[in-house]
């Protein structure tokens, strides 16, 4: 079976017919039948302060998907590690760990956008080191036993279901975070496909004795699945377009991920091909052309689409293509 990824961000752009209660029910309503018929997982993320509200609170969110589910796994990628407090983050993430039997996961990322650190009172300029000081009191509070935080002795209680700690993965674009990785003995999961990146991972976990384990970013692609591709392109386009112009405006001076698009039309992100409406029969072809490694991520809500769109994206992938590609 392919690997197949539901996606939200909960934007609500201005142009949006549904409303933020109605997005926040069928993501919920989305998560449970993406339980019931087989996907792989559900990924989050994290932002503030948007003008299109953007999931600014993804644990909480993650917390209600857990609760509607029973088998598949969630991840917060990425989660902006330096914007939370690192006690409170520990005991939230051992607290869904226990919940919902180990099926939470985080990547912890520095973020790119400056005026969420000012929003939440913290030093851009010491983004690192506070990420640092995180992810060392995050694999101490694990453990369960009492240690020194900030020059007092603490201890968070009860620990994770999960040994050692539920999964945490390093997100990044740097050779810094991918020194990083490796200094702290995680996973890295960075954001671009460089060969050179990759090994500044390796290099940097031979010098610290830490088994290299990288998790690869994908190809960025974003699928809606649709009957007429070309009458969803229509209907849809607008909240995709959006979507891509918001990462793109966010992104700093000469930073490139493999979800970054130069589109600025809707005809231009269409021949674009990193945002793909295709058909389930095209689904189909393509998990048999790449294999069982082939992937799909579908944003069934992108850009505040609504739900009545999103679901029909979303149970042509599970009813239709997803049957036929075991």
């Amino acid at each position: 079976m392919p690997i197949s990824i539901v996606r939200f961000d909960m934007r609500r752009p201005h142009f949006a017919s549904a409303g933020s209660s109605e997005l926040y029910a069928a993501a919920l309503d989305m998560a449970q039948y993406a339980d019931e018929k087989g996907l792989s997982g559900i990924t989050l993320s994290e932002h503030h302060g948007t003008d299109d509200g953007y999931l600014p609170a993804p644990l909480s969110l993650a917390g209600c998907m857990l609760g509607r589910t029973r088998e598949i796994r969630i991840a917060v990628a990425a989660l902006l590690v330096p914007l939370h407090d690192p006690l409170a983050l520990a005991e939230e993430l051992a607290v869904l760990d226990l919940a919902s039997g180990g099926r939470i996961a985080i990547t912890a990322g520095l973020g790119y956008r400056p005026e969420e650190y000012e929003m939440m009172g913290r030093d851009w300029k010491r983004r690192g080191k506070l990420l640092d000081e995180c992810l060392t009191t995050l694999q101490q509070a694990f453990t369960g036993e009492p240690f020194e935080y900030r020059g007092r002795t603490v201890q968070v209680t009860p620990r994770p279901a999960t040994a050692p700690h539920p999964p945490v993965f390093v997100g990044g674009l740097s050779a810094a975070a991918a020194r990083r990785a490796a200094r702290f003995g995680l996973p890295f999961q960075p954001s671009t496909d460089s060969e050179d990146l990759a090994e500044t991972y390796r290099a940097a976990c031979e010098e610290h004795g830490t088994a290299p384990v990288l998790i690869p970013p994908g190809s960025g692609e974003q699928f809606y699945v649709a009957e007429d591709p070309d009458r969803a392109w229509a209907e849809v386009g607008e909240h995709l377009l959006h979507d891509a112009k918001s990462y793109a405006s966010w992104q700093q001076p000469g930073q490139v991920t493999v979800v970054h698009s130069g589109a600025s039309s809707v005809e231009e992100l269409r021949a674009e091909g990193k945002y793909r409406i295709v058909t389930p029969d095209e689904c189909v072809e393509r998990a048999k052309a790449q294999g069982p490694l082939s992937t799909f991520v579908l944003h069934p809500l992108m850009g505040g689409m609504s739900p009545e769109q999103g679901w029909s994206c979303l149970r042509l992938f599970a009813e239709d293509a997803l049957p036929r590609m075991a």
